[in-house]
């Protein structure tokens, strides 16, 4: 036993501090919800981009729905008719609809890429097509747009209008739940295709 171990009875005061603050430093939980929350903040965020991006796509839909059944109404009415509206003032029109929440540019105006309409008049309802046209029997392949046109039918004859957007989804967790366009080159998907259709017959206008 040497001198100091008597005059401290065997206990050193700077090892005594040392393992105090050693003991604190274990104790300590100061930074604990700071370092919680980086771990949590990716997941967290994810989820509530991917809440708002379902909410605004559903959004989008209810405003193209919208836009379809107010046109079809002015078809079925005879304000617009095949004699006094043009194939690109019903796009114009239409694009007025859903300037709410989507805009067309002077370019979609003009050449389609996003938004897809169709107008045509039927013999019959049972003559009116039910599927989206695929270009493949692929469920999930790209629209076939060859047959769309503008040439709604006059008083009493049935007819339908179809409207497809391209909606292009940002969040990458939801993309492969919500895209229902799949690249065929196996490419990350992006577009989450909005269909909105009304069937109807004129009414006997003069």
């Amino acid at each position: 036993m040497t001198p100091d171990d008597d005059l401290f009875g065997g206990n050193d005061p700077a090892r005594q501090r040392a393992r105090g603050k050693l003991r604190a430093f274990v104790r300590a939980r100061d930074g604990a919800a700071a370092i919680e929350f980086a771990l949590l903040a990716i997941p967290y965020f994810m989820i509530i981009f991917a809440i708002l991006e379902t909410f605004v796509a559903f959004m989008a839909e209810q405003v193209v729905s919208n836009a379809v059944d107010t046109l079809s109404r002015q078809i079925r009415t005879g304000q617009i008719t095949a004699a006094n509206t043009t194939e690109q003032q019903f796009r114009q029109a239409f694009c007025n609809e859903i300037s709410v929440l989507i805009a067309c540019s002077a370019a979609e105006l003009k050449t389609p890429a996003s938004l897809y309409l169709d107008v045509k008049s039927y013999s019959t309802f049972a003559d009116m097509p039910t599927t989206i046209p695929r270009a493949t029997s692929d469920p999930y392949s790209d629209l076939n747009t060859t047959g769309f046109t503008f040439a709604p039918g006059g008083a009493k004859t049935d007819n339908m209008v179809r409207a497809y957007y391209r909606w292009q989804v940002i969040v990458d967790l939801l993309r492969p739940y919500l895209t229902n366009i799949r690249p065929s080159d196996g490419s990350m998907p992006s577009t989450y295709l909005i269909v909105a259709t009304s069937a109807f017959q004129n009414e006997n206008y003069p």
